[in-house]
């Protein structure tokens, strides 16, 4: 049982269904394009060379598919998401000239059904947020679990960038001005607007680095734009 339901992988995956169609123009609008940039530098951090098997865990609607195979043309995705209209919307409406690439499954990141040490490589880009800490927790353990030993993983989230001389400005555009233009020009939705309070408790990547580490996994952290978002990439040790 999840006290905070807006932690509820159910929750969770309705919420994303009701935003699929609108995801990746608004997201990109939102965050004045930094998304796109900051999808760009998980992808560059990868540590791996030539992967084969690339597990992209929160996959959304692909929108980092596009830099994935650029950077590694011969490499499969084998997507993860838990929301079925994500799962349309990226395989139907963006990608279907990459569908021989992608092999998409419908299922909670933190139960996947993926075999042990399938990947040579775990990727996510702004999922981490939509889990707690106990979910951290477990994530980790399926990043070290799909791993194979001397596998790779980059992961980057939407964060709270504490110290920072403008986080009042950025925390007023977060809370105050992106609900507001969504229920002006999404027919009053209020679903992005989640993007503010899951990415405050969220905080940053300290904690999922922790549990990473916890899990015997070589783990970097980075800061990108002043802490408003922050990464973490490493490999799992060779046993």
């Amino acid at each position: 049982m999840i006290d905070d339901p807006s932690y509820d992988p159910e929750d969770v995956a309705a919420l994303f269904d009701r935003c699929a169609g609108n995801y990746r123009w608004w997201s990109n609008v939102s965050s004045f394009g930094f998304v796109e940039r900051w999808r760009k530098a998980a992808v560059r951090q990868i540590p791996s060379d030539n992967p084969e098997t690339i597990v992209d865990l929160m996959a959304g609607t692909g929108e980092a598919w596009p830099h994935i195979l650029a950077r590694y043309p011969d490499a499969k995705v084998t997507a993860i998401d838990i929301s079925h209209q994500m799962h349309l919307h990226a395989l139907d409406v963006l990608h279907k000239e990459r569908a021989d690439k992608i092999t998409h499954i419908e299922a909670n990141a933190l139960t996947t059904p993926l075999p042990d040490s399938i990947a040579d490589v775990v990727f996510s880009t702004f999922g981490l947020k939509t889990f707690n800490p106990e979910q951290h927790v477990i994530l980790a353990g399926q990043v070290a679990r799909l791993l194979k030993d001397g596998g790779a993983f980059s992961m980057i989230e939407a964060s709270d960038p504490k110290g920072w001389i403008l986080r009042p400005f950025y925390r007023f555009y977060m809370d105050r001005v992106i609900p507001l233009v969504e229920k002006i020009f999404l027919k009053g939705a209020e679903d992005f607007s989640m993007v503010g309070p899951y990415s405050k408790r969220f905080g940053g990547c300290d904690g999922i680095a922790d549990a990473l580490r916890a899990e015997g996994l070589e783990v970097q952290i980075n800061r990108h734009f002043f802490g408003c978002a922050t990464s973490v990439s490493g490999r799992k040790p060779v046993a």
